[in-house]
């Protein structure tokens, strides 16, 4: 294992998108093997390429790693975007686990029947606004700077601005509220590699839709509503 990174998963957003966003905004080049068919997960297991049986997997500086948190975590570090002390990555771990809940509302979504989505709709936009996006608004707010921990472009603010768009894919004016976050995903979606992995042609994934979901069930042979 040598080169770029190697991201194995499906040809969608799920759990994938996160690090997809973050080795863009790092500046770094990837590669993907999409999962299709069961076989192929089959051999990855067999491989004993997936420790816990799961995907996302990245081949990466010679390992193969699973669980989202613990890749995402490597690259925010190798690449400088982890903080410049305890403090600070600190802050980031916590502001990102809240971003990760929100998120989660959203990654299931695709997966529910047509009444929960209605359901589950109004949950993330209640979420969003009354939970989330106002803790990220007063910190922007109290210190005044660019980004929400110390003056540096972090792993933090990739998470919130990639949460931010999936929200606004299902509710456009959610930010109208909270002009700090306007601001913020601005000048975020400025930075030159967010600015170039937000165009059309680069390996960001579109909204979930429907062969993507039939294909996550068909491999993980999931035939309920699940969260993937």
């Amino acid at each position: 294992m040598s080169g770029k990174p190697k991201l194995y998963y499906f040809d969608g957003r799920g759990k994938m998108e996160s690090i997809r966003w973050l080795l863009a905004a790092a500046g770094v080049e990837f590669e993907e093997e999409f999962l299709e068919t069961r076989d192929q997960y089959e051999k990855l297991l067999q491989g004993g390429s997936l420790l816990f049986q799961q995907v996302p997997m990245v081949e990466i500086d010679g390992m193969r790693m699973v669980q989202t948190r613990a890749i995402l975590s490597y690259i925010a570090a190798k690449y400088n975007l982890y903080g410049k002390d305890l403090k600070e990555r600190a802050l980031i771990d916590m502001y990102v686990g809240g971003t990760d809940d929100l998120m989660g509302f959203i990654i299931m979504f695709p997966f529910l029947s047509a009444e929960d989505k209605e359901k589950q709709l109004a949950v993330i936009v209640q979420k969003a606004t009354s939970r989330y996006f106002p803790v990220y608004e007063k910190v922007l707010k109290d210190h005044g700077q660019d980004f929400l921990v110390g003056n540096n472009f972090s792993w933090a603010d990739v998470h919130l601005l990639e949460a931010i768009l999936m929200v606004e894919e299902k509710k456009s004016d959610v930010l109208s509220g909270f002009p700090q976050l306007q601001a913020f995903k601005a000048r975020i979606s400025s930075i030159p590699t967010i600015k170039k992995f937000l165009e059309p042609g680069s390996q960001r994934k579109p909204v979930p839709d429907d062969k993507y979901v039939e294909t996550v069930r068909r491999v993980l042979r999931m035939y309920y509503d699940v969260k993937a």
